[in-house]
């Protein structure tokens, strides 16, 4: 029984259009009664193989996918080629039983993210469903997720909430960076490696923008300083408007900004900056958001010339490979599964594809040693214990992961990210549109 992808992941078992030829087009009573008589056949055949799929413990797993491919489609795409380059290098298969990925489109809107949450409960062959670049989905159905046992994994989102309930029945599993050690991050680039000591923060006006404030200011005091001005953005912030936010902290004084906003608002700004005065355009150590958009048109590489612009990223990239390397084997993968890969700057963005592919490979490590047993409830309780107390070490993109998660409680509340601080770096654009890592 084969099955066909449709529109946003959805199936269709391709042979039920066989039975409705049979019924429809009849020539004469007798082909009529022999046509009835064989689509009944194959009916129960049909019905009988089918309901045997969905208990059978050799029927194909299916690991979702729950992305935006509308708003910000790279990132989703990105996501979907690491998670399908993992699943090759493994034959695409959980131990005995093959794999079929479920490709749901979000458009970064909770409500359908819930919809994809629901159609993956209805599933009795899925795992494990997989999460996109949006934060806001995984924080709106947090609870929804852990109350009903949905296996969760997050290559991208970066809210420190999503892994971090108030319960200690997390479902939950990230490795990406986490907005905890964001703020850390960006202050200890600005401060500690490139000397800049009156800084301006420039935060999303949101509770998540104040909450990283508060993060960003205590990594300020740890040094003995303080933002020498704070901005919030709107949603949807114009270029004008951006443009007499960045004079009044050039009047602030301010040596450098650290940004943390949606990628539109990030671009704005970035936009403004340009609109500045060669001598007031001041350095912006950013968060990675502005990495999730096209870049080439909004930002082209003769404007982006002009500025200091750089964003936190993971330790790895397609364009420093050593031969026979891990990453010249999945980048050699990757171009046999996706024509549009001739070279390794047409991954991108390439942290998704990175931190999809080690996640994934985590998760197949997890299955190995949990094994499955055909019972979806059980398997995904075993998989996360697995995830918890992993014993196999798991080669990454990354690194090499050792216990990259723990079990979660009101002492570990790490416990479910397989990231920190030492995996964290910053890069640039360049000519290309590509990011070059900082050495």
């Amino acid at each position: 029984m084969g099955w066909k992808r449709l529109e946003e992941g959805s199936y269709s078992n391709k042979w039920s259009g066989r039975f409705v030829i049979a019924f429809i087009y009849p020539a004469g009573v007798a082909i009529w009664w022999l046509s009835m008589l064989l689509a009944l056949s194959f009916g129960a055949i049909f019905v009988t193989s089918t309901n045997s799929q969905a208990v059978s413990p050799k029927a194909p797993l299916r690991l979702y996918l729950d992305v935006d491919l509308t708003g910000a489609r790279a990132s989703g795409v990105a996501i979907e080629q690491g998670v399908r380059t993992a699943l090759a290098q493994d034959g695409g298969r959980f131990g005995d039983r093959p794999v079929q990925l479920v490709v749901l489109d979000n458009h970064g809107n909770s409500s359908r993210s819930l919809a994809n949450l629901k159609q993956f409960q209805t599933d009795p062959n899925g795992l494990a469903i997989i999460g996109g670049q949006h934060s806001a989905p995984l924080l709106a159905h947090r609870n929804y997720i852990n109350d009903n046992k949905i296996l969760m994994l997050v290559p991208w989102a970066t809210a420190a909430p999503i892994t971090r309930p108030k319960e200690q029945n997390n479902w939950i599993f990230r490795l990406s960076i986490d907005d905890q050690m964001v703020g850390e991050a960006l202050v200890g680039r600005a401060v500690d490696e490139r000397g800049f000591s009156r800084l301006a923060l420039l935060l999303e006006e949101s509770d998540w923008g104040k909450s990283n404030f508060h993060r960003m200011n205590d990594s300020l005091k740890d040094r003995g300083l303080v933002p020498v001005s704070t901005s919030y953005l709107a949603w949807g912030v114009s270029v004008p408007s951006a443009n007499i936010l960045l004079r009044e902290i050039y009047r602030s004084g301010a040596d450098a900004i650290l940004m943390d906003a949606t990628a539109q608002e990030e671009l704005a700004v970035l936009q403004a900056m340009l609109n500045q005065p060669e001598d007031e355009r001041l350095p912006v150590i950013s968060h990675w958001r502005v990495t999730g958009v096209d870049v080439s048109g909004a930002l082209p590489h003769h404007a982006r010339k002009k500025l200091d612009l750089e964003f936190v990223q993971t330790r790895f990239s397609f364009l420093d490979m050593e031969q026979g390397s891990l990453g010249r084997q999945v980048f050699e993968q990757a171009q046999t599964l996706f024509p549009d890969i001739k070279r390794p700057s047409d991954i991108t963005p390439p942290n998704g594809f990175t931190h999809a592919y080690d996640i994934t490979r985590i998760l197949q490590a997890a299955v190995r040693q949990s094994g499955l047993t055909g019972d979806v409830a059980q398997d995904r309780a075993a998989v996360r214990a697995a995830l918890e107390n992993l014993g196999e070490p798991v080669e990454g993109l990354i690194k090499v992961y050792r216990k990259p998660f723990a079990p979660f409680d009101a002492e570990s509340t790490d416990g479910h990210e397989a990231l920190n601080l030492n995996d964290y770096t910053f890069g640039r654009f360049n000519e290309h549109d590509a990011i070059i890592l900082s050495r």
